[in-house]
C-alpha cells in the first residue's frame, strides 16, 4: 500500500498591533494536535517564518514541541539565509527535543549547484541525531534543487528527505528517479494527496489541513480503500477546501474564527480576505470542517 502522511503545515497567531500570540499560536497548535494527521510542520511558509525574529522561533520551537510532541511528529523549519542562522536554529530545535528539521535553500541571493550542496553538507554536519529534509521552493526563494543536485545532497548524512512546494507530480518523478527507495518525498500541493504516490511522494505537507483537516482524512481513506465513488466525492471534497483556502494564511485565519480558534492577524503583507471571500471560506468551514 503507498504512504500518504498528512503533515500539517502550521500559522502563527498575532495579535492585533503585530506581536506574537504566543498562547493562540498554542491553541493552533492544540486544534492540529486534535486532527488525527500524522504530523506537522511548524515555523515553514505558512508559519510566515521571514517575519520572525530568532528569539520568537526559539519560543514558537519550545511551544510546539510542548503542544505536539508524543502526539504525532514535528518537523521544526530552521531555515534562513545564512549558514550562521541555520547553526543556531538547529541547536533551538535539537535543545526543544526536535528530532526532524527542515531547512530551506538559502535565499534572496542565487547559488550555484556547488554553492547549495556545500550549504547542506554543513547543514548535515550540524544537524547530528536529526532527521533532515530539504525545503525546495523555487518560487520563494529563487534557487532550485535539479534531481541530480538532490540525489547529491541525499547521500549526505542524516538527509533523510525532502519538501518540495510548487513543482508539478513530474518534478517529483524525476526526483523519485534519482534519490534513493528509503529518501522520503513530501508535496507541497495539498491537493494531490491522493495522486502523489503515483509519482513517487509519500505525501504531502498541507497548510490548508490545518483548519479543514476532515476532508484531507477522508481522501487518504478513499484511495486506500480503493472505492472509485468514495474517492471522486472526497477529492472533490478536497479541491472544495483548497479553492476555499488557498493556502491563504489570511484566509486560514478567517477559518480559524469560524473555528473559534483565536488565530489573530497575519504579519507578512497579506491581504485580508474581503467580503465574498470570507463567505466563502466560511461555507468551507461548514460543511467540511
Amino acid at each position: 500500500m503507498s504512504r500518504r502522511d498528512i503533515i500539517t503545515a502550521v500559522p502563527v497567531a498575532f495579535a492585533g498591533d503585530g506581536s506574537l500570540d504566543l498562547e493562540g499560536s498554542r491553541e493552533i497548535l492544540r486544534f492540529v494536535a486534535a486532527s488525527g494527521n500524522e504530523g506537522a510542520f511548524v515555523l515553514g511558509t505558512t508559519g510566515e517564518f521571514p517575519a520572525l525574529s530568532f528569539e520568537e522561533r526559539v519560543a514558537l520551537t519550545q511551544a510546539s514541541m510542548q503542544e505536539l510532541g508524543g502526539r504525532m511528529r514535528v518537523i521544526v523549519h530552521v531555515g534562513a539565509p545564512s549558514l550562521y542562522e541555520v547553526r543556531r536554529l538547529i541547536d533551538a530545535a535539537r535543545d526543544a527535543g526536535a528530532t526532524e528539521i527542515a531547512v530551506i535553500t538559502p535565499y534572496y541571493l542565487r547559488a550555484s549547484d556547488e554553492g547549495l550542496f556545500d550549504f547542506y553538507r554543513a547543514v548535515s554536519d550540524a544537524a547530528a541525531g536529526l532527521d533532515v529534509y530539504v525545503y525546495v521552493f523555487r518560487a520563494r526563494t529563487g534557487n532550485f534543487v535539479s534531481a541530480e543536485l538532490l540525489a547529491r545532497i541525499a547521500q549526505l548524512p542524516h538527509i533523510v528527505g525532502a519538501k518540495i512546494s510548487d513543482e508539478p507530480l513530474a518534478q517529483i518523478a524525476a526526483y523519485r528517479a534519482e534519490v534513493p527507495d528509503d529518501f522520503i518525498l513530501y508535496t507541497g500541493s495539498d491537493r494531490d494527496l491522493a495522486v502523489a504516490a503515483d509519482h513517487g511522494a509519500q505525501g504531502v505537507v498541507s497548510g490548508i489541513s490545518s483548519v479543514l483537516p476532515k476532508p484531507f482524512r477522508a481522501l487518504r481513506s478513499a484511495a486506500e480503500s480503493g472505492d472509485a465513488s468514495a474517492l471522486a466525492q472526497a477529492q472533490a471534497d478536497v479541491d472544495e477546501a483548497v479553492d476555499a483556502i488557498r493556502g491563504d494564511m489570511g484566509r486560514m485565519k478567517s477559518a480559524y474564527a469560524e473555528l473559534g480558534v483565536a488565530a489573530g492577524v497575519v504579519r507578512m503583507a497579506i491581504d485580508a480576505p474581503d467580503a465574498e471571500e470570507a463567505a466563502l471560506v466560511a461555507r468551507a468551514v461548514a460543511r467540511l470542517g
